[in-house]
């Protein structure tokens, strides 16, 4: 396969699932269905999906063979594995070749390379800044995971978060409000991109990237920052002047 055709796999895959989020779904089924087309895309054998309750304890939700659903439980059982390092660090894990890594874990090691498995990963699923719990890869020959499978790896965990917080697809009842809310959005960030280009004497355009620039600088949301802007006549003169700042700053 060339790599145009793999990237257009990849990205069939992707677009499939999007398209799942908004007709009716299973949450389980979908979670099965991201596993298998993981494993699929991937230089892996099996994979599966750890989430973690309201108390941080994680449980096994979907796994593509029987083997690799031993290997996620038993990791909950041993508290150790690739997995559980994954969600307490919260960052991605990736072993190469599982043999060496007998001393950090003692007990997953041997039940990983029992079941046929040279190299294990995880990646974390992650929402709201919080670790919901893991996508665990297991690989029959040793190997690092490459850049660009982690990243496809990281997609469909985003996905799989996305899927599960949102339980149900959309119905008439909330698109319609959510539609008018986009729009509302859309005439208030307008708005205000005129009023600072008046303020700062800029095009259109540029005074967009200030008010950008300067919610993303800030951590809020655009759409926030414009409704203030436009709305709230007690604050606005302390956040003309320092988007006005910000706006001088950036261009130095």
């Amino acid at each position: 396969m060339t790599e145009h055709e793999r990237q257009t796999q990849v990205l069939d895959v992707v677009g499939s699932f999007v398209d799942r989020l908004l007709v009716d779904f299973d949450v389980v089924d979908l979670l099965t269905e991201l596993t298998e087309s993981c494993a699929e895309l991937l230089d892996v054998a099996a994979a599966g999906f750890l989430l973690a309750d309201a108390f941080g304890k994680l449980s096994l939700l979907a796994a593509t063979t029987e083997q690799a659903r031993d290997l996620e439980v038993l990791q909950l059982q041993a508290e150790q594995g690739p997995c559980l390092d994954c969600y307490a660090t919260g960052e991605p894990i990736s072993v190469a070749d599982v043999h060496f890594a007998a001393a950090r874990w003692p007990v997953f090691v041997p039940a990983a390379v029992d079941a046929g498995f040279s190299a294990v990963h995880a990646v974390p699923m992650r929402a709201a800044g919080d670790v919901l719990g893991t996508f665990g890869l297991f690989g029959v020959r040793p190997g690092e995971l490459a850049d660009g499978d982690r990243l496809i790896a990281q997609t469909l965990a985003h996905i799989a978060c996305v899927a599960i917080l949102q339980e149900q697809a959309p119905t008439p009842a909330t698109i319609i409000p959510q539609l008018r809310n986009a729009f509302s959005s859309r005439v208030v960030v307008e708005q205000a991109k005129g009023f600072l280009r008046e303020i700062l004497d800029v095009s259109i355009d540029e005074a967009f990237k200030v008010l950008r620039g300067y919610s993303r600088a800030h951590g809020e949301h655009l759409t926030d920052v414009a409704r203030r802007l436009m709305t709230d006549r007690y604050t606005r003169p302390v956040l003309v002047a320092a988007i006005t700042e910000f706006a001088a700053g950036s261009q130095r």
